[in-house]
This record gives structure tokens, sequence and C-alpha cells, in this order.
């Protein structure tokens, strides 16, 4: 069997104090020490470069895709096992589904809400069927996931569609939850 990668959505930027740095590290040594591989957007700033520095340290297989016009901005992560740099964000979305076993939403902003969102969106089209992991520390995603409750309960969503991710406190919690 080939090695499992875990795609991590999460913030170019570090958010507020060390909670979330702290975060993204813990995230990257869990997976580290259990051999899967990481899928990510590629950066070498915020919680993107902190997970991908935290993990290849600890031996991990990293792979980065980002499109161009931030590879440009000089923002590429250039120590990685592997970066794509690709043509557009729809183009990095796709190669990262396509790289990637299962997904994780750690605390991150629009961009991270994006992946996570389309991930999610192309689950319930039946698109794919690979795991999807919110992960709530310390309550951040506790909103969105009234929000999703909002949107079954108004019809929008059917209430099987609360089935197709995976919420929990820790990433030790996520994997299990995953059968990995």
């Amino acid at each position: 069997m080939s090695r499992r990668r875990i795609a991590v959505f999460c913030g170019a930027r570090s958010g507020r104090g060390t909670t979330y740095v702290d975060l993204a590290r813990g995230v990257a040594e869990v997976l580290a020490a259990r051999g899967i591989g990481i899928v990510y957007g590629g950066g070498r700033v915020g919680l993107m470069g902190v997970l991908a520095d935290t993990a290849l340290a600890a031996g991990a297989e990293v792979i980065g895709v980002i499109p161009d016009a931030l590879a440009a901005r000089e923002i590429a992560h250039d120590g990685l096992t592997q970066l794509h740099v690709v043509g557009s964000m729809h183009e990095r979305k796709a190669l990262i589904a396509d790289l990637s076993d299962a997904f994780v939403a750690i605390p991150g902003g629009y961009g991270t809400m994006d992946e996570f969102c389309e991930i999610l969106t192309w689950a319930q089209l039946r698109i794919h069927t690979k795991p999807i992991g919110l992960l709530n520390a310390n309550g951040y995603y506790d909103k969105l996931l009234a929000l999703f409750a909002q949107f079954r309960h108004e019809g929008f969503v059917p209430a099987e569609s609360a089935d197709l991710f995976e919420s929990e406190g820790t990433i030790e919690a996520l994997l299990a939850s995953f059968g990995w």
C-alpha cells in the first residue's frame, strides 16, 4: 500500500498569539509520527510555513501546490519534498484533491474555508468519498458548525450531509474518526 497523504487546509497567517502556531506544529508532528504525508498550499508563510517546516524537520513527506501568481510573489516554500506550481487556484484545489487520501481544515481564514467548503461540496456531489475533517480546536469552528446546522434546519442542506465530515478537537481524534 502506498503512503497515505492528508491535505491540510490552513492559514497563510499565524493568527493571534501562539495558540494556532502551536496547533499547526502539533498537527505536523502527529502526522509525521504516523508516517502520513502532507499536501498543502505550498506557502512558506503563516500556519502553512509552520506546518511544512515542522513536518519536514520530523522527516515527513510534504507536497505543496501553489498557483504561479503566489509563487512569483516569493511566498512559495522552496524546501519541500515536492512543489507543484500551477496556473490557477482551480488547478491547485484539483491537484491537492488528486494527491490526497483525506482532508483536514485547521484554523484559518477565507482561503481555508474556500478549500474546505469546496471539498465538502465535492463530497456532497459524490465527486469523491475521501474522509474530511474540521479540526475544531478550542471551539474555533463552533460558529461555523452552528451555521451548517442552520443550513440543514432551513432545508438548504439535506440532514444526511452532516455525515460528510467529522469535527473533533484534536488531530488524533480526527484521524481515529477516519479509521486511521
